[in-house]
């Protein structure tokens, strides 16, 4: 049974979270995202691929965080720069011309059709629609491409890799994650980031080999980096890639498809 002290205890303030426009030294006018979380001990201003953020703890006022916005402007211009999340495209019907895949930027054609389809011929990628689809149907359409895509490069190279392994992942998901690239859960379910297929490929091969080797080394010990080396021995080519590009990567599937899930 609870405790009386349990029941009559106050329940803990949900975080709350409001968008806002704010400009930037530069002129620029940006969103951003205003977050008051009863952890938060201090003013935080932060960057990554959701763009920009400003926490607060729930008794800052706002002319507090204002003034703080006011102090650290020439920094979130510095960091937008770095991380380039100004300017990503987000995709518009019947104005978007290309859209990214695997490294690469396709010509982009609409049409008026019955049934809502992405499909890829030859160079060129054609996105038909019917004349009344919803935003909604745009992303969805353009999401389940890229899975499709995503699923088709992980299909050839699986059996180059499974036979070395001890066990072929149980499942292979794709979801799109604010700062992992993949993940492997205990029971062997593979989870990789759909902002992959927007990669070079070998980018996304070193993911899929780097997440396999962790059914033989559950951790990142000298002896699970030398199982990456033996099957991929330009690893650290990638992992320089996606400290250039990552952000930018996850921020264009962003506006692609949508919100971050985890």
């Amino acid at each position: 049974m609870p405790s009386l002290f349990r029941l009559l205890a106050p329940k803990p303030r949900a975080i709350e979270r409001e968008s806002l426009d704010l400009e930037l030294p530069d002129g620029r006018v940006i969103a951003l995202q205003r977050v008051r979380d009863p952890r938060a001990r201090r003013l935080k201003l932060s960057v990554d691929e959701r763009g920009a953020r400003l926490t607060m703890p729930l008794r800052a006022s706002l002319a507090t965080g204002e003034r703080f916005l006011a102090e650290h402007g020439d920094w979130l211009t510095a960091q937008l720069a770095r991380f380039q999340l100004d300017g990503v495209p987000a995709l518009e019907r019947g104005v978007s011309t290309q859209l990214p895949l695997r490294g690469e930027t396709h010509p982009l054609r609409w049409q008026e059709g019955r049934f809502a389809r992405l499909q890829q011929e030859g160079d060129e990628l054609v996105f038909t629609l019917p004349a009344k689809a919803a935003d909604s149907t745009t992303r969805r359409v353009v999401r389940d491409f890229y899975e499709a895509q995503a699923r088709a490069d992980v299909g050839r190279w699986l059996p180059r890799f499974l036979p070395e392994l001890p066990r072929a992942p149980r499942r292979v998901t794709f979801k799109m994650m604010s700062s992992q690239w993949g993940s492997l859960a205990p029971d062997g379910s593979m989870a990789l980031d759909l902002s992959l297929v927007l990669a070079r490929p070998g980018a996304f091969e070193y993911v899929v080999v780097h997440e396999l080797c962790h059914l033989i080394r559950a951790d990142h010990s000298r002896a699970f980096w030398r199982e990456v080396e033996l099957r991929f021995p330009h690893w650290r080519e990638e992992r320089d890639y996606f400290h250039a590009q990552g952000r930018r990567l996850k921020a264009t599937m962003r506006a692609l498809c949508g919100k971050a899930s985890g």
